[in-house]
């Protein structure tokens, strides 16, 4: 009888486990399954296994839609590019600020200080957990005539720019280009046909979404990182506890490497006739103007939204001024 009744007990406490359901996950990715973001996701939820997390991707090709779903509860979690996910965790979002991140080092050491522990707090707000953190590459300028390689020379240029991101809008004004609002699933189609003189994208997009084309033979890339692009990994509060909640974040920070790599291969297949360098005398000019971009979408002043998470800010500061000690905004008094 005492075990028969064992046995039930055992039941009863196994059955919460059998009966789990997957995690249903939207993922996006421009060229959907395929794709190298989908199969770093997929890398991330096949580790998640061995840490009780069963995840059930479902590819995207149309980030709007993806995150759409998630927003309607159809998926658990999301993975999309922080510029999308941004609504859900403004701190994390603020990574991607423009000009705040101009090295990969300086890449490594944010992420690696945001998948600690004590930056736990700081990945929830509201509803929403930010699982994980992988890197995407640097946004860089695409343009379709070399001579644009100045903010100045920017003035009257059509810039496709991202209809839902505040930050590249209120910069695009600033600089007086034109902006032509634009979505992940037109704007290389824009620029590659001419209605936009330039287009801004990782250095991935150059054979993937055939940016190439738009460049032809007189255009480039501007090579100045105006942002590092990441997917982010977003889910309900309660999908996970804190302590999964934590390893997820430590076994997305361990792809770090993996996702360099792919960069790396990615920015050294474009040809070196392609890149139009900054010349070393201007990049100061153009991290004050950015700086000056930063605490305006921070504080929502001249015109900008509120859009940068002010503890982030703070954080690339400290991050910049560590590798860069010499660099003006170091000592400014309004330093971020």
């Amino acid at each position: 009888m005492i075990r028969k009744s064992l046995a039930a007990l055992s039941l009863v406490v196994a059955a919460p486990f059998a009966a789990a359901e997957p995690v249903k996950m939207c993922v996006f990715d421009v060229i959907g399954a395929n794709g190298d973001m989908y199969n770093m996701v997929k890398d991330y939820a096949l580790e998640m296994k061995a840490h009780g997390v069963d995840f059930e991707l479902r590819p995207y090709t149309d980030e709007g839609v993806a995150v759409g779903d998630f927003n309607s509860g159809q998926c658990d979690a999301v993975a999309a590019t922080d510029l999308r996910t941004r609504p859900f965790n403004r701190f994390a979002g603020s990574i991607s600020a423009v000009g705040a991140i101009p090295t990969y080092d300086d890449l490594r050491t944010t992420l690696a200080t945001l998948a600690q522990p004590k930056a736990a707090s700081l990945m929830k707000e509201g509803d929403y957990e930010v699982l994980g953190i992988v890197p995407v590459g640097a946004g860089y300028l695409f343009v379709n005539d070399r001579s644009i390689d100045t903010a100045g020379e920017l003035a009257g240029k059509r810039m496709a720019t991202l209809d839902y991101q505040r930050d590249a809008i209120h910069m695009v004004n600033h600089v007086k280009a034109t902006v032509v609002p634009s979505d992940i699933t037109n704007f290389a189609g824009k620029f590659n046909n001419g209605s936009v003189d330039t287009a801004y994208a990782p250095a991935f997009a150059y054979e993937a979404l055939e940016l190439y084309k738009g460049i032809g033979d007189d255009g480039g890339i501007v090579d100045y990182p105006l942002a590092q692009l990441t997917i982010q990994i977003i889910a309900r509060d309660e999908v996970l506890s804190d302590e999964t909640a934590q390893k997820s974040r430590e076994v997305a920070w361990g792809m770090f490497g993996q996702a360099m790599d792919l960069i790396e291969r990615q920015e050294s297949a474009i040809p070196e006739e392609k890149w139009v360098r900054i010349p070393e005398k201007d990049i100061e000019g153009y991290q004050e103007m950015f700086r000056d971009n930063r605490l305006q979408l921070r504080d929502g002043t001249d015109g900008a939204d509120k859009v940068y998470h002010p503890k982030m800010m703070s954080l690339l500061s400290k991050v910049r001024c560590s590798s860069n000690p010499g660099a003006s905004e170091c000592t400014a008094p309004d330093r971020e």
